[in-house]
């Protein structure tokens, strides 16, 4: 398993996982576009993916101009193996080197997404939308 930076030439196997999960699927699959992938990784944040033998099995993005995880989805063939874990980690940690401002994600509720955001420490703070609002703060990344 590697973890690495995402790159503009990864965009089209996260667009394969993103599109192959079986919770907090878009309603559209047109609703991501390969550009907004590209401004994500290249002008708003950053981004990192999980490759097993040389295939992308998960990616993460955060979204330093709204202080948002903008995306992290494992193929579902890869589930508990510890990828989502590993890109949560690697993401929080770079982007709390950027910032100390809290960092939020939304998630659809009763699903794994919202259990393991729970796990892993996230503040569960009201809603948005129809999903479920999660923070983690400096600090208490800091002290995990």
């Amino acid at each position: 398993m590697i973890i690495r930076e995402a790159t503009i030439n990864d965009i089209p196997q996260i667009q394969v996982v993103r599109n192959s999960v079986k919770e907090n699927m878009l309603s559209d699959p047109n609703l991501v576009t390969g550009e907004d992938c590209r401004i994500y990784l290249t002008e708003r944040g950053k981004g990192w993916v999980c490759e097993i033998e040389g295939q992308i099995v998960g990616f993460a993005i955060a979204d330093m101009l709204e202080n948002n995880i903008w995306a992290l989805f494992v193929d579902p063939k890869f589930e508990n193996q510890g990828v989502g874990k590993q890109l949560h980690n690697m993401m929080l940690n770079w982007y709390f080197e950027q910032s100390t401002k809290p960092v939020w994600l939304g998630t659809c509720p009763n699903t794994r997404a919202e259990k393991f955001y729970k796990l892993s420490g996230r503040e569960e703070i009201g809603m948005h939308g129809k999903e479920v609002k999660f923070q983690m703060t400096f600090e208490r990344w800091k002290n995990l």
